[in-house]
């Protein structure tokens, strides 16, 4: 029985734009929740969770809704919102860990959601999307989105952006991807087997022993 879709790319970027509202209201909660050194040297481990959800502004947000919103539901959809779910949170906790050796402090859900285009791009390689105002396949999305970051990380597009958590994210977006789309084929070729072997009715048999063995 195939799972239901629980929608949980939805729910995400509710507490989203919940969690900025707070922020805009009491803005210690930035503080507390961001992602620093202090969750390495004082053991602040939250932190590598509660920054996914904080945002620095409302173009921030919005570009990271955007993208959750459609390419979320496009992942969810073809992976189930169990699998979506692990993908979004491993991608962004590990892409976190990494981007707290490079950046003084950061917050958003773009190592996340870069996680989440990793996988896509792995498992729906040739989906038609809207990416850098055009109709792309997704791998070739994917693409564009490494190359962009790799320039990023090497200084060429200056700003606050975090390219190497972006890197980190999709990378582990990537290898979910494999592992869910290796999983996929090795289960179709279980059935498969199971559907070329002969199987016979306990029934037939008794009824052959009742026959010809008594």
């Amino acid at each position: 029985m195939a799972e239901k879709m629980k929608f949980y790319s939805l729910w995400l970027c509710l507490i989203c734009i919940i969690v900025f509202i707070l922020q805009s209201i009491f803005p210690t909660i930035t503080n507390l929740g961001v992602l620093n050194k202090s969750a390495l040297y004082n053991y602040e481990i939250w932190r590598f969770v509660t920054s996914i959800f904080l945002h620095g502004s409302i173009t921030h947000l919005l570009y990271n809704l955007f993208a959750l919103f459609f390419f979320g539901i496009a992942l969810e959809k073809l992976i189930g919102s169990k699998n979506f779910l692990i993908s979004f949170f491993v991608s962004g906790i590990i892409a976190n860990i990494i981007a707290v050796n490079f950046y003084q402090s950061s917050l958003g859900a773009s190592g996340a959601i870069m996680g989440i285009i990793g996988v896509l791009t792995i498992v729906k390689p040739m989906l038609m999307v809207w990416a850098f105002g055009l109709i792309l396949p997704m791998f070739i999305a994917g693409i564009l989105w490494v190359t962009g970051s790799i320039l990023g990380s090497l200084g060429m597009f200056p700003g606050d952006t975090g390219y190497i958590a972006h890197l980190g994210g999709i990378a582990i977006g990537l290898i979910i991807g494999i592992f869910l789309r290796l999983r996929k084929r090795s289960s179709l070729s279980k059935d498969n087997e199971k559907s070329n072997r002969l199987e016979i009715p306990a029934y037939y048999i008794e009824n052959w022993e009742e026959r010809h063995l008594k």
